[in-house]
C-alpha cells in the first residue's frame, strides 16, 4: 500500500496590503486546499479586546482573547476596517498572545491533504517545513493606494496619505517586534507584485508553487 502524503503546505508572508491575500486565497482555488487568512486572528483577538472595554496594549487581556477565539467569528465585515488593521498589529506584537494562536494555525497546516496559510510568519514560525514558501511585497505606495482603493470600496472615508502613514507604521511595527517578525524566510521566493495587475500576480505565483509541488512529490518516489 502507498504511504499517504504528508500535508501539502502553501506559506505566503509578506507586509500589509502587499497582496499576499489575494494570492493565497488564489492559491487555494486552484490546488483546491482551504485557506486560512492569519491575520484575521489578530485582528479578531484586537476587536474581542475593544469590545470589552479593554486596553491594545493589556498583554494578560490580548492572550485571555486569544485563547477564547471562536474562529465562526472571522467573517464579520469590522474585522477588515482600517481601524481593525492598525489593532492587530499592535495586538500581534504580545509574545502571549502568538503563543495562544500558535496551535491554532498549526493544526489548520496540518489537515489533509493540506493548506494555504497568509501572514507574517508563517514560513520562518508556523510551518516553517512548508514545501511552498512566498513572500509577496511591493513598494509602500503601491500598497498604500491598494489599501486606499479598498477602503474607499468599503465606504471609509481616508486620505491617500493617511494610509500611507499607517502602512510605514505596520512595518516598522511588524518588522520591529521582538516575538516572531516580519522576515522573508531563507527559503522563500520573492514575489514583487509592484508592477503587476492581479491576474499577473495570481498566474506568477501559481507556476512558483506548481514548480514546488513537482519538487516535493519528487522527494517522495
Amino acid at each position: 500500500m502507498t504511504p499517504a502524503l504528508p500535508p501539502f503546505v502553501v506559506a505566503v508572508d509578506g507586509p500589509a496590503a502587499s497582496g499576499k491575500g489575494t494570492v493565497a486565497s488564489g492559491l487555494a482555488r486552484d490546488f483546491a486546499l482551504p485557506h486560512l487568512d492569519t491575520g484575521l486572528l489578530y485582528r479578531a483577538v484586537a476587536h474581542a479586546l475593544i469590545e470589552a472595554g479593554r486596553a491594545l496594549d493589556d498583554a494578560a487581556a490580548a492572550a485571555g482573547a486569544a485563547a477564547a477565539l471562536d474562529l465562526s467569528v472571522l467573517d464579520r465585515p469590522e474585522l477588515r476596517t482600517r481601524a481593525a488593521g492598525e489593532a492587530a498589529s499592535r495586538v500581534a506584537a504580545h509574545p502571549q498572545v502568538r503563543a495562544a494562536l500558535l496551535e491554532i494555525q498549526r493544526r489548520f497546516a496540518a489537515q489533509s491533504p493540506g493548506a494555504v496559510l497568509d501572514g507574517r510568519d508563517i514560513g520562518a514560525v508556523i510551518a516553517p517545513d512548508a514545501p511552498a514558501k512566498l513572500f509577496v511585497t511591493a513598494r509602500p505606495e503601491v500598497r498604500a493606494e491598494r489599501r486606499w482603493r479598498q477602503l474607499a470600496a468599503q465606504g471609509e472615508v481616508v486620505s491617500l496619505d493617511e494610509v500611507l502613514a499607517d502602512i510605514g507604521r505596520r512595518d516598522a511595527r511588524d518588522s520591529g517586534r521582538d516575538a516572531a517578525p516580519l522576515r522573508q524566510a531563507e527559503d522563500a521566493v520573492l514575489l514583487d507584485t509592484s508592477d503587476m495587475d492581479i491576474s499577473t500576480a495570481a498566474d506568477t505565483a501559481r507556476r512558483i508553487v506548481e514548480a514546488a509541488r513537482a519538487r516535493w512529490l519528487r522527494s517522495f518516489i
